[in-house]
């Protein structure tokens, strides 16, 4: 009861729905409202064997489009069942108790009616009691009795279970992997939990908000086949993007930490930002070359078709001097775009469109002469970063263009969501940190190793460290990992730490000592030279000679057999 008084408040209107057939009563009356105009039994028989078929995911869909209904006097009219563009239209309304008839007769707490379609449904529990059990309760009903009827609860778009002192949402996606885990807290925009029921219903449960949540926010993945929504901090980076689109040139930049979402962040970013008319296109930048197909493999993901890859820097000439809205490519292709004269005069026509650019962890992508080409030729374009891991000052590397930090480059920070925050929020896993062994400033050192202070790199780089950590790892391995359930990376500080690691554990396995697999992983240097930056492997001249290797790979080839 509280909570209807205060969404009464927040302007939903309270009615009386007690079971399905109350609830046809108010669709027919509010989509009639809505659509103004009057519907006769036999349309409405009609509409309601549309809106039965198919799940919950096609269901979504059918919500967001319209329908084409023949009338009892043979016009053709165009029926809304909701509007994502102008939200206020929107009718808003609340009610509680609804019983259902399924598999089991189930009665429901207090759900939100958008234009008659129950959109969003909350389930409460007393302070005792572990919000789980309430998404339990919502499990079950989804199984027993929300597809009974006409499947007006298949409409269902997000979902919420409260116990008043913490609050959860979640989409209305119901898979085998599918799990309390997937739940989420919504935040304030500098990431500080929303818990109370009453401020997440300020917040959350605004009826501008929630429409656009609805709207724009509950994405529908094509190819998995579920509604996926989004949490605060995706929300509030493609808001911050938009708005600087919408009110300025100016660039930006988003701090996210690795694992937090950011390929569904940024897909998002280019979808709203391509509803602009005054964008030309966006362009979606990723540094390294295998990254290409497999960031549009996963915006396609979210809907099919959406990007068309390029496969060689003409492919992406040619998709820019088209129609094609976004476009996923490397900076390699791109920086060979505008900077060779043939590609030029084929995109010349974009120098003064607006045109929008999004670089995929833009620490990687953004130090050297590519920045200033991109920023020289397009002289109206809008340049925003996604990274993990910023560049500030006392992290940056000087080249010839002086230290540049990811502020220099891309201006203001327009939202952050750090590693302490995804760890807080459960959203990547948390560190589990042991310490092995000690040192001591004077005297003779655990390994005995002579040192004037700790935490030298004399200490760190000397082998008879590198040779006990390498007999830590063998001994410990299989514990560690399960039995070799997972992987390990070790990571180290320079080339010539890895080659020694490298070298020590080589030893040891002719001595028999293990059978671990070890390979080194490396990363090129910040936009390496690429000739004709074509995304291809390397091919081999006319009399079969090896590519000529890095200096980095020359080194390593002295420990690793080459193939």
């Amino acid at each position: 009861e509280d909570l209807i008084k205060q969404l009464k408040g927040q302007g939903y209107e309270r009615i009386v729905i007690k079971d399905e057939e109350a609830m046809l009563i108010n669709l027919k009356k509010q989509l009639e409202l809505f659509n103004n105009t009057i519907f006769s039994a036999k349309e409405f028989d009609t509409i309601l064997n549309h809106l039965a078929k198919g799940n919950y995911f096609q269901k979504a869909k059918t919500l967001r489009d319209r329908f084409q209904l023949k009338r009892d006097d043979e016009e053709v009219d165009y029926i809304q069942f909701f509007d994502s563009e102008v939200l206020s239209r929107n009718i808003f309304q609340v009610t509680n108790q609804i019983s259902q008839e399924g598999i089991y007769k189930t009665r429901y707490d207090v759900t939100l009616l958008l234009n008659g379609f129950p959109l969003v449904q909350i389930e409460l529990k007393r302070r005792d009691i572990e919000i789980k059990e309430a998404f339990n309760q919502l499990m079950r009903y989804d199984k027993h009795s929300f597809n009974a009827g006409y499947g007006l609860f298949q409409f269902v778009q997000i979902f919420i279970t409260s116990n008043e002192h913490e609050t959860k949402y979640f989409s209305n996606t119901y898979h085998k992997n599918f799990s309390f885990e997937q739940t989420f807290h919504w935040a304030k925009e500098n990431n500080q939990t929303i818990n109370d029921l009453y401020k997440f219903s300020t917040a959350f449960l605004d009826k501008n908000h929630l429409a656009d949540m609805i709207a724009n926010y509950v994405v529908i993945s094509e190819s998995l086949n579920i509604l996926m929504v989004f949490r605060p901090y995706q929300y509030y980076a493609v808001k911050a993007i938009l708005a600087q689109v919408q009110t300025s040139n100016e660039n930006g930049y988003i701090w996210h930490t690795t694992g937090s979402g950011k390929t569904l962040t940024s897909f998002k970013a280019s979808q709203v930002v391509l509803a602009e008319k005054e964008v030309k296109k966006v362009v979606f930048v990723v540094d390294r070359k295998d990254l290409d197909h497999q960031t549009a493999e996963e915006f396609n993901k979210f809907k099919e078709g959406s990007v068309d890859m390029t496969t060689n820097t003409s492919s992406l000439v040619a998709q820019l001097a088209d129609s094609t809205p976004l476009t996923v490519t490397t900076i390699q292709k791109l920086n060979n775009a505008i900077t060779k004269s043939h590609y030029q005069k084929r995109i010349e026509h974009l120098k003064s469109e607006k045109i929008v650019f999004i670089f995929d962890e833009c620490h990687r992508s953004q130090f050297g002469d590519t920045h200033k080409a991109i920023t020289s030729f397009f002289t109206k374009a809008q340049m925003f970063g996604f990274t993990g891991t910023p560049i500030f000052e006392k992290n940056a590397h000087k080249n010839d263009l002086g230290k540049r930090t990811t502020k220099d480059l891309f201006g203001k920070r327009l939202h952050e969501y750090v590693i302490t925050d995804a760890i807080r929020d459960e959203n990547v896993l948390r560190f589990g940190v042991e310490y092995i062994g000690r040192y001591k400033k004077k005297g003779k050192t655990l390994l005995d190793i002579e040192v004037a202070a700790i935490d030298t790199k004399e200490i760190f780089d000397d082998e008879v460290r590198i040779g006990k950590i390498v007999d830590y790892i063998i001994e410990n391995h299989d514990t560690k990992t399960r039995k070799r359930e997972f992987s390990a990376i070790l990571t180290v500080s320079s080339k010539e730490n890895l080659y020694k690691y490298f070298k020590g554990f080589q030893q040891k396995r002719e001595e028999g000592k293990h059978d671990l697999r070890i390979a080194g992983i490396y990363s090129y240097g910040t936009n390496e030279e690429d000739t004709e930056a074509k995304g291809q492997l390397p091919e081999v001249d006319k009399e079969k000679k090896e590519p000529k290797l890095s200096h980095a790979a020359e080194e390593a080839a002295k420990y690793v057999p080459t193939h």
